[in-house]
């Protein structure tokens, strides 16, 4: 008896299925590669003002301006950090610059993304040894 020739492959549905679902996260990708591009320009600017000399006695308005100076150079938004996003605490003698900011993109009419991003720079102090 002949065994019968089954075809095995992906047919026409099955293709646009996957081409739908590749289509989807290539999508999403082009909304979050730039938000994450932004932040990295953040943590950029920021390790750029905690190498500076003497920032550690600045008040926070001074660093601010020099954070915001960092973050023009690196192309992140004017918008994109709010300037209460910025803070600076002191932990054990040592100064923490620290930016918290969420970022909401549209994803699908009524459907949105929310990242959020968080980090901290060690400014030195009298006890830190920087």
């Amino acid at each position: 008896m002949r065994a019968r020739n089954r075809q095995q492959g992906l047919s026409i549905i099955g293709f646009l299925i996957v081409l739908a679902v590749v289509g989807f996260f290539a999508y999403v990708a082009m909304l979050v590669i730039p938000a994450y591009t932004e932040y990295f320009g953040v943590v950029k600017a920021m390790k750029g003002v905690a190498e500076e000399s003497g920032v550690a006695n600045m008040p926070i308005e001074q660093i601010r301006g020099k954070l915001g100076f960092g973050m023009h150079l690196q192309y992140v938004g004017d918008n994109t950090v709010p300037p209460n996003a910025i803070k600076l605490n002191t932990q054990g003698g040592a100064r923490i610059l620290q930016v918290t900011y969420d970022k909401q993109i549209p994803l699908l009419y009524n459907v949105s993304l929310l990242l959020h991003f968080e980090h901290a720079e060690n400014l030195g102090g009298p006890n830190t040894g920087y």
